[in-house]
């Protein structure tokens, strides 16, 4: 029948009023909020299109990606043909996808099975296919040729873009920017979109580093001034220092001795000497042991700091680095000292960045759609208001309180989330608001009907909740499906509409259902009504 224990009605009401009070900071200041202890600091957060901010699409450089390949397919040819003790006749060089190692003709078939071992099936949707990774042709007379195959250097691509994808997020959370979107688009290309960051310069500056720092030594066979008039010796290349320093050029050897890969932190600091600022860094165990070896073996050399192929400093090495740390220095601001330190704490991108396209939505803009989006939801909700209360008076009253308060859990929700609001999303509550309705809709026309078959008002409301029940839930799950294959499936808006519309509808069956019930059964019990209005 319609009678509810005192503590299931305690639950409906304690849960009902748990979600409203998670949507109180909505309506409070910044400020006010901020104030509040931590765990009732949770509010919903506006999305680009609604307060503003930067909207980038960033393209990883394929090009680079691909050279990369091919360099580390040469060092790994030299390095196996090395173990195995076969005679290389010159550098292996790098002609197309390929690269062409010389051998003699005597080690050809020695040095063909080892160089076989560095071709590999491709793994994840192409390991069905049988393909592997490169092609070992032996073009005759000692020249063996490795090239990459394009289904290779397609899955390195991927591979690239999804580690850019959790580096760019790093270097984003780092700033303390609320709620970035950041998504794939395409095969290449990755969007970020930063809500109410305006000024989205510092954000390019840190998105368009690629921050691969390696520890290199000075090559001091030849100056830096003699190799750029003759040539470089082949272990070495010309690198140039920052624009501070006036680009000065440096022979820098190839071979790194730590990697920025070996980093475990890096935190933005000042010189005790000098007060300048410098960036503190510190190696994970493997780091510090090589760090440790390489200062040991080159006391009195000059070694390179190299961000990006840029010389940022060129210490001489005074005495051996055990403790696993140390730090940068090299004309450091505050700022960029902190940059510096994000993108050394984020990771180096796989490959470069290029920004393709570049926008940044004014915050007059977003303000202009949620004033449209509000008078919509509000001119929506008071015709949905009207109807019910004309067409079902009294109960008409019941179902618009329970809406009213199932918006508000919809907001409580969004808030324990601290989930981001776009314009789709206060769709997504609109709709729910007519889905609610429809709920109660459905129980009230059930109440009509068993009350025009003779049964008491008790009797025929305890029908129609009970009868209707089975139709809500069915209706409510498959809508509730579409909404989660939009969520899965959707990007960007298409999701922000996914997930109001998903958190409504199981609100929409906690309010029409439970706590409408408990209203009409509350109201059943002080006036015992001997016929219904809504007949």
């Amino acid at each position: 029948m319609l009678y509810i224990s005192r503590w299931k009605a305690i639950a409906i009401l304690l849960t009902a009023f748990v979600f409203c009070l998670c949507a109180v900071p909505n309506f409070f200041p910044e400020a006010t909020v901020k104030s509040l202890p931590k765990w009732a600091q949770r509010h919903v957060v506006l999305g680009l299109d609604l307060q503003g901010g930067s909207h980038i699409l960033l393209e990883v450089d394929a090009a680079a990606v691909r050279k990369e390949k091919l360099e580390q397919l040469r060092e790994d040819a030299r390095r196996v043909l090395r173990d195995a003790r076969v005679v290389l006749q010159g550098i292996p060089v790098i002609r197309g996808n390929s690269v062409e190692v010389r051998i003699r003709d005597s080690d050809v078939q020695q040095g063909l099975a080892k160089l076989r071992e560095l071709s590999t099936p491709l793994g994840g949707i192409l390991s069905a296919t049988g393909q592997r990774s490169i092609e070992v042709v032996n073009a005759g007379g000692g020249l063996i040729t490795l090239t990459l195959t394009e289904p290779a250097i397609i899955e390195r691509v991927r591979q690239a873009v999804e580690q850019s994808i959790q580096i760019v997020e790093r270097r984003i959370n780092e700033l303390g920017t609320v709620e970035p979107l950041i998504q794939r688009q395409g095969i290449d290309r990755i969007l970020v979109q930063v809500p109410g960051l305006q000024d989205p310069q510092r954000l390019k500056e840190l998105l368009g580093k690629t921050a691969k720092l390696d520890f290199r030594m000075v090559d001091q066979s030849m100056s830096a001034d003699v190799a750029l008039q003759t040539r470089p010796p082949p272990e070495s290349e010309i690198l140039y220092g920052t624009r501070r320093e006036g680009r000065t050029p440096y022979l820098i050897e190839k071979r790194i001795l730590v990697s920025g890969g070996d980093l475990t932190d890096a935190q933005p600091g000042f010189d005790q000497r000098t007060g300048e600022p410098i960036v503190s860094f510190r190696f994970n165990s493997s780091g510090a042991r090589k760090f440790a070896q390489a200062t040991q073996e080159n006391v009195g050399r000059p070694f390179a700091i190299v961000l990006d192929n840029e010389v940022i400093s060129a210490p001489v090495i005074r005495e051996p680095i055990l403790g696993g740390s140390g730090q940068i220095s090299g004309s450091f601001t505050v700022e960029s000292a902190n940059d510096l330190a994000i993108l050394l704490r984020a990771g180096a991108l796989p490959a470069p960045l290029t920004i393709i396209e570049e926008r940044v939505v004014g915050a007059g803009l977003g303000q202009d759609s949620i004033e449209k989006g509000s008078r919509a939801s509000y001119f929506g909700a008071a015709l949905v208001v009207v109807f019910m209360l004309v067409t079902y008076g009294t109960f008409g009253l019941f179902a618009n309180i329970a809406v009213a308060v199932n918006v508000a859990m919809i907001f409580g929700v969004l808030s324990l989330l601290n989930a981001t609001l776009t314009l789709p999303g206060i769709i997504g509550i609109v709709l729910t608001v007519g889905i609610a309705v429809d709920s109660n809709v459905l129980i009230y026309e059930r109440i009509r009907e068993e009350v025009r078959t003779g049964r008491t008002p008790i009797t025929a409301i305890d029908a129609g909740f009970t009868r209707a029940l089975a139709t809500i839930l069915d209706s409510n799950i498959t809508t509730f499906i579409a909404a989660a294959v939009l969520f899965f499936i959707g990007t960007g808006p298409v999701r922000g509409f996914a997930v109001t519309l998903g958190i409504g509808i199981i609100t929409t069956v906690f309010t029409a259902f439970t706590l409408t019930r408990l209203i009409v059964a509350w109201w059943v019990r002080y006036t015992r009504p001997q016929r219904l209005a809504i007949s």
